[in-house]
């Protein structure tokens, strides 16, 4: 398990707490470098939406126990935020959330041509998602060729 895979698990287990009593739901830790500076960031949600207050709200109770706990040895700053509505999924809780509705997948190696698909995702297994594209045909991507699949959104 590397640095950032441990920084991360130990932060979710901190967090699973102040998930439950707040009913929020946890959807993502990241502990990523950008621009010579360290990021802890969760990200948070509910039922109708996470507002400013509860992402408050669940940074002081999580700085605390960061605190205690001690296990980041480097300088970072915290944020824990919305996912926001393009949000990236990741888990197999996310995939059950979001059969049949919009994604944008981004692909490693071109499928027809195309390194980016839009559709429906309509069922899913260790190995591929299957996604309805708007002429009602479906296609199964390979989940070994998936860089990136989230929720699509029309402004």
């Amino acid at each position: 398990m590397t640095k950032k895979e441990e920084y991360e698990q130990k932060t979710e287990k901190l967090l699973e707490p102040i998930m439950q009593k707040n009913n929020f739901e946890l959807v993502d830790v990241e502990y990523v470098k950008e621009g010579g500076n360290w990021y802890l960031r969760a990200f948070i949600d509910k039922e109708g939406g996470i507002t400013v207050d509860d992402c408050e709200l669940a940074s002081r109770a999580l700085s605390d126990l960061l605190d205690q706990h001690d296990f980041i040895p480097d300088a970072y700053i915290l944020e824990v935020s919305s996912p926001g509505l393009g949000r990236q999924l990741k888990k197999e809780k996310d995939y059950a959330r979001s059969i049949n509705k919009e994604v944008e997948i981004k692909l490693y190696k071109p499928i027809n041509k195309q390194k980016e698909i839009v559709g429906f995702l309509v069922g899913y297994d260790d190995e591929k998602f299957i996604i309805k594209l708007e002429d009602e045909s479906t296609i199964d991507i390979p989940r070994s060729n998936t860089a990136l699949i989230r929720l699509a959104f029309d402004f």
